[in-house]
């Protein structure tokens, strides 16, 4: 599908935080406030204004979106910068379609491009492996709370960026508010 990815304009966070609410409202394991999260992120320090982007449809319309935001990966007095990548959405009507796929190659890129080393993800443990995931326990890497395995993931984007890294994530203070 033809479309155009770009950072996300703050004239569009609310159409933005629509089309979580309209991505999520099927699934699962969501408690339906993603959209309240990006939100939160924005407004916190660990937000990246390059790193929040949109999917747009050839009429222009917003039809998706991705936010990578800054974390830390703590081991005692060991800090490492990373990036979560939390959420990743497009609307129902555009799923199934590549869009999201688009979405994710196109921030881990930008990521890169910006100098960060790693990604971390809670996800689907069928999907994000495509995009180079492993288990973040491969690097003892944990998270912060219970969560299966097979779901934590992280992502060298700079090869063996991971490798002298363990420790357990700490998200922004916006994950847990």
């Amino acid at each position: 599908m033809d479309i155009l990815i770009r950072q996300e304009l703050p004239t569009e966070y609310y159409t933005t935080e629509e089309i979580i609410k309209k991505a999520f409202l099927a699934e699962e394991y969501s408690d339906k406030r993603e959209h309240l999260l990006v939100n939160r992120i924005r407004k916190s320090d660990a937000f990246i204004p390059e790193l929040s982007l949109v999917a747009l449809n050839q009429g222009k319309d917003v039809i998706g979106h991705i936010l990578l935001s800054k974390i830390k990966i703590i081991d005692g007095n060991n800090a490492v910068d990373s990036l979560a990548l939390a959420p990743v959405s497009v609307t129902p009507e555009y799923q199934k379609k590549g869009i999201g796929s688009q979405l994710i190659h196109a921030a881990l890129e930008n990521a890169k491009d910006l100098g960060y080393r790693s990604v971390i993800v809670l996800g689907h443990k069928d999907y994000y492996p495509k995009f180079g995931f492993k288990q973040a326990s491969l690097w003892n890497i944990q998270a912060p709370f219970e969560v299966p395995d097979e779901v934590f993931m992280a992502l060298e984007l700079i090869e063996n960026a991971l490798e002298n890294v363990q420790g357990v994530v700490h998200y922004s203070k916006a994950f847990s508010e």
